[in-house]
């Protein structure tokens, strides 16, 4: 059988690590308070109760910034300190410290400034200058981060490479993504603003960014499936090359696109669309078939079945099926769209989740209770499952993507229902990420050293 594992850093890593981790579920806490906004704004019957004004659209650019780019940058900056060698400098403690300022400032930015959301794809904004500073500050403590990372990369042991092979492309391809943003800032045409000005602008690197995605996806699946004691039949020569395929579209279409054509163009947004569209699962596809048996088969002998990972790996990959499939059926602007991208988003972060259950007894925390965490997986997963259904099935009715209350035309009892569907998955899986942070909370402070005493043993841990 072969071995997909990472070791665990000592010493300033970790700290570093559990760092970043914090400020991942810092911005689950964020989105989660928001997303009750505009579950009420979207879901029938509940959204009379409540007068409604301009909160459903800078709720949402929140929500989306925080559980989308903070999270898995967030995550992505987790992982890459388990690529560092041991190191005296406190770099990357700057770069962290850059993102949780950033964060915090995104967080607040609407009570900071004038209310004037921006719903443009990848990073939808707020018109006012907390927002830019934070977010400008997030991504350069993201961006130093990741080249810290790939910099100060420790020697590997024979079972490691390959994951930090795809772990490193993924990181260079986030850095890729930054540049992308500041090319088309550079290079934006005078004449366009407004929407289209961000829409432009985060076009090019919101579609590069889903390759890093993709990749990191991948290393926790193998990750995933080894802890698991899944009979993988995928070699680490094979998954390098499958790494290196994945992230080929990323690095040479996304440079040739720039050089070729001005953000806001037609052959720009139809390029890049193109790109993800049949580039984005050259990796992903057959790493995820090859994992298929490991949800067939038992464990290893001698290892107690770990059931929560083995749902994780089934959920993420069976949503990542769902939204890649729903992806080719999209036409028109509906919610069809948001579909698509709730499958390959949520498939992430399910797996983030089952790898931060794995991970947490081995950064010095308590091991989550694995009843709690199987029940946690069910709910987010499966209401994200019907989320996503409702949605597809409200495309098909033709409701139009970024509406609320009467804007959404639901005019007759089938439409109310697809949007009903979607309302009622959502708040299941809002149930399931709130019940995600309270076991998370529960496993950090139920440590054998007791109480708040733990969070200092993990980061003193050497």
């Amino acid at each position: 059988m072969n071995s997909f594992l990472l070791s665990i850093p000592s010493g300033m890593p970790r700290r570093l690590a559990i760092g970043w981790l914090f400020l991942a579920l810092y911005s689950l806490v964020g989105a989660g308070l928001v997303v009750v906004l505009i579950l009420i704004a979207r879901t029938p019957f509940i959204l009379n109760l409540l007068p409604w004004t301009g909160s459903f659209r800078t709720a949402l650019v929140i929500h989306v910034d925080l559980s989308v780019l903070v999270w898995f940058l967030s995550i992505a900056g987790f992982l890459a300190c388990l690529n560092l060698r041991e190191q005296k400098g406190w770099f990357g403690f700057g770069t962290l410290l850059l993102a949780t300022i950033g964060a915090v400032l995104i967080t607040f930015s609407p009570f900071l400034g004038v209310d004037a959301p921006f719903m443009n794809n990848y990073v939808p904004v707020l018109g006012n200058n907390a927002f830019f500073l934070g977010l400008g500050l997030f991504l350069t403590g993201v961006g130093g981060m990741a080249g810290f990372g790939i910099l100060n990369s420790r020697v590997a042991s024979t079972g490691e490479r390959a994951l930090l092979w795809g772990l490193k492309t993924g990181l260079f391809i986030l850095l890729l993504s930054l540049a992308s943003w500041l090319w088309s800032y550079l290079t934006m045409p005078a004449n366009v603003d407004g929407l289209l000005y961000y829409e432009a602008l985060f076009w090019g690197g919101g579609h590069i960014l889903q390759f890093t995605h993709t990749q990191l996806l991948v290393v926790v699946w193998l990750w995933l499936a080894t802890a698991a004691g899944g009979h993988i039949s995928l070699t680490p020569r094979v998954a390098v090359l499958l790494f290196t395929l994945g992230a080929a579209p990323a690095l040479l279409g996304g440079v040739f696109l720039h050089l070729n054509y001005i953000p806001g163009d037609v052959e720009f947004q139809v390029g890049f669309a193109n790109l993800m569209k049949y580039g984005g699962g050259v990796a992903a596809l057959p790493v995820g078939l090859a994992l298929l048996p490991t949800l067939l088969t038992r464990p290893s002998s001698g290892e107690q079945e770990p059931t929560p990972l083995r749902l994780t790996l089934f959920l993420s990959l069976l949503l990542f099926g769902i939204g890649g499939v729903i992806g080719f059926l999209i036409k028109g602007i509906n919610v069809t769209i948001p579909s698509h991208y709730h499958g390959s988003i949520v498939s992430v972060t399910v797996a983030y989740m089952g790898l931060i259950f794995y991970l947490l007894p081995r950064l010095g925390f308590q091991a989550p209770n694995r009843r709690w965490a199987v029940w946690q997986l069910w709910l987010y997963g499966g209401g994200s499952l019907l989320h996503v259904f409702g949605l597809a099935w409200s495309g098909v009715l033709g409701i139009q993507r970024k509406t609320a209350g009467e804007a959404q035309g639901l005019e007759t009892m089938v439409k109310k229902m697809a949007m009903g569907l979607t309302g009622l998955g959502g708040l299941i899986a809002v149930i399931g990420g709130i019940l995600f942070l309270i076991i998370c909370y529960r496993a950090v402070r139920s440590t054998k050293s007791g109480g708040g005493a733990a969070l200092l043993d993990a980061l003193r841990a050497k």
